[in-house]
């Protein structure tokens, strides 16, 4: 057995930690987006 799995130190559900990652990084984009269109709309 590998000795890794023998302490795990998060039992968390990797989907549940992957959609949290897919959100922030989808919001985040979205925030800088959405400050380039307010920037652009003001801007002309």
């Amino acid at each position: 057995m590998n000795e890794f799995e023998k302490e795990i130190q998060s039992k968390n559900n990797d989907v549940v930690d992957s959609i949290k990652g897919f959100a922030f990084s989808f919001i985040f984009f979205l925030v800088i987006f959405a400050i380039g269109v307010i920037v652009s709309v003001a801007g002309s």
